[in-house]
């Protein structure tokens, strides 16, 4: 079962806060009186005691996590080798406009997606599901992938030869993988191939309002080459940074890559 975190955070702000301010309208004041009369202290309701202590720190949380930037960790190997499976990452949600959390209105239009960006994203068929991948064709770009080659409304993009792969994932170091360094727009980064493994290739066209993506281990990665675009109203935001990373085969922290940016 999918926990909905924002709607518990928007849920439990409306609560705590309705609670704090009933009291503060209504019963403060007739609970001071009959302390007054009674000669002794006006005992607060624990529920109020609560609401009132919580109310603060959770709308703080809501603020920060809906508007500015939220924490998600990474399930796969799908962005290897620029993301790998127990990264942490920071995720900047006012990158691609404010949105109003749960209800996902459009309040500011602060900003577009750009070819390159690693972004976050509800997955199209099933929302409750959250992916990250990078954002390769823009509304209106033909996307052509080809023998492993990747072309930008006819224009090829170009990877240089890195080596061999020499990271972390145990899996990957049993069969010859490739690192190329590839360049969109303003972003440059790594990617993983398995020379030996088919890819699957085709030509298509980004629809009005909709984004291709791929992820950058682009033999191992479930994309738009397999479930089609991304809906704009889908992108949750950016990712940026690595904020922590957790090692589960080795049960260690990887300190190396705590604050690393993500390119």
């Amino acid at each position: 079962m999918h926990f909905d975190f924002a709607a518990f955070l928007v849920a439990a702000t409306f609560i705590t806060g309705l609670i704090w301010l009933a009291d503060a309208l209504f019963f403060r004041q007739r609970r001071r009186g009959r302390a007054a009369a009674a000669v002794g202290a006006a005992k607060e309701p624990v529920v109020v005691e609560y609401a009132r202590s919580f109310f603060p720190v959770i709308l703080l949380v809501l603020v920060l996590r809906s508007f500015f930037y939220e924490p998600f960790k990474i399930p796969s190997g799908s962005m290897m080798p620029t993301l790998l499976t127990g990264d942490f990452i920071l995720v900047n949600k006012f990158a691609y406009g404010v949105r109003l959390p749960v209800l996902e209105w459009e309040l500011w239009d602060l900003g577009k997606p750009r070819r390159g960006d690693a972004a976050v994203f509800r997955f199209p068929s099933d929302p409750s599901l959250d992916y990250i991948k990078r954002i390769i064709g823009l509304p209106g770009d033909e996307i052509a992938y080809i023998n492993k080659t990747l072309a930008i409304n006819g224009k090829k993009v170009d990877k240089l030869p890195q080596g061999r792969y020499r990271g972390e994932d145990r899996e990957l170091l049993q069969s010859p993988i490739e690192v190329y360094r590839e360049r969109i727009d303003a972003h440059a980064f790594d990617t993983l191939e398995q020379p030996r493994k088919p890819g699957l290739q085709g030509v298509t066209t980004v629809p009005p309002g909709h984004y291709f993506v791929m992820g950058d281990n682009r033999d191992n990665s479930n994309d738009s080459r397999f479930w089609g675009f991304v809906p704009v109203e889908n992108l949750v935001g950016r990712a940026e940074r690595v904020w922590m990373s957790w090692d589960s085969d080795d049960l260690r922290v990887r300190w190396g890559r705590i604050g690393r940016p993500i390119p």
